[in-house]
């Protein structure tokens, strides 16, 4: 299939260009590499550097590769930063979405695979999350993905032979396993880079954020979803998808606790690691796992690496050889 692929110079979309390469699919790049790198990009593959809020441009680019499906991930998701600066993620995730879905309505384009988020779900009641738990973002970040979810529902509703799905992710984690591929934040605010990093000796120490919840340990609890098993998920979804609106949850169905994640890195860096305990920070939930039985049971598609020390060796094999990211 030939597939346009936004956000591209990002983590998840370099690690999708290489998936979708690798299996066979004519791919072209797009980012406007403002926060993206150019070297995430895979050699040999078409690229474009043009923002998606250009509508009429990527209108063109569609049109002149014969593009049959588009795959978004081009977005900003820094939580804290979306509640400092909110105008700045509706005008780039939402605005964005929107321009783009404009330009795959003039080219003709009937397939769409959108990069979500589970932030679209706020924080549910009860645990696990599945498709049908009410969506109540607690931050601009988080409504920006749904409203776009929403247009894309519209759009699939007034235009008969759309195909489109929205994948609500939760936290993705690791990198490449040949190690080609990173992730590369500036600033890094991911906890198991973050972890990489104070085992770099680029931090001094860990904190974590509340020891006080009600879990088994005192920390909270995540559902961790490694980058590979991530796009493939994208490829599944693309390949078979039907017209109309889709949205599937992509995690392992359980979740690591932040003391979990700690043990795990001690074993995967073989060495000490300082933790001191903060203060909690508003507006973290105690847990936050996924429910993947509709993906399971519609497509097929399981996560293949739930050992959260595979996902943490994955990443620290791309750490330690780019200890300053692309271009180390």
């Amino acid at each position: 299939m030939r597939v346009l692929v936004t956000g591209a110079a990002g983590y998840i979309g370099s690690h999708a260009v290489k998936h979708l390469g690798a299996s066979g699919h004519a791919v072209v790049a797009l980012d406007n590499l403002s926060r993206g790198h150019r070297e995430a990009v895979p050699a040999g593959v078409t690229f474009c550097e043009l923002d998606v809020r250009d509508s009429a441009g990527v209108q063109r680019v569609l049109e002149q590769h014969s593009i049959e499906c588009v795959m978004h991930f081009a977005a900003f998701a820094a939580v804290g930063e979306s509640v400092e600066q909110p105008l700045l993620y509706y005008d780039n995730n939402t605005g964005g979405t929107l321009s783009l879905i404009r330009a795959v309505k003039a080219a003709g384009v009937n397939r769409f695979v959108f990069s979500s988020t589970c932030a679209t779900y706020g924080e549910p009641a009860k645990m696990p999350i599945r498709e049908d738990t009410p969506q109540n973002p607690i931050n601009p970040y988080g409504w920006s993905k749904l409203f776009s979810e929403r247009m894309l529902i519209d759009h699939a509703a007034a235009t008969p032979g759309f195909a489109c799905a929205a994948l609500r992710y939760f936290n993705v984690a690791g990198c490449a396993a040949d190690g080609s591929l990173g992730e590369h934040h500036d600033p890094e605010t991911h906890l198991i880079p973050v972890i990489l990093q104070v085992g770099l000796g680029q931090r001094e120490r860990l904190t974590i954020f509340g020891d006080d919840y009600p879990t088994p340990d005192g920390t909270c609890i995540r559902d961790y979803i490694h980058v590979e098993d991530l796009v493939d998920a994208h490829e599944q979804v693309m390949t078979r998808l039907q017209p109309g609106f889709h949205c599937y949850n992509l995690g392992i169905g359980h979740g690591y606790s932040v003391k979990e994640i700690f043990a795990a890195a001690r074993v995967v860096l073989d060495r000490p690691l300082e933790v001191v305990v903060g203060p909690r920070r508003p507006g973290d939930p105690p847990s936050l796992y996924a429910d993947p039985g509709k993906i399971q049971r519609e497509l097929g598609w399981t996560a293949k690496r739930t050992d959260i020390k595979e996902t943490i060796d994955s990443a620290w094999r791309w750490f330690r050889g780019h200890p300053n990211g692309y271009g180390s």
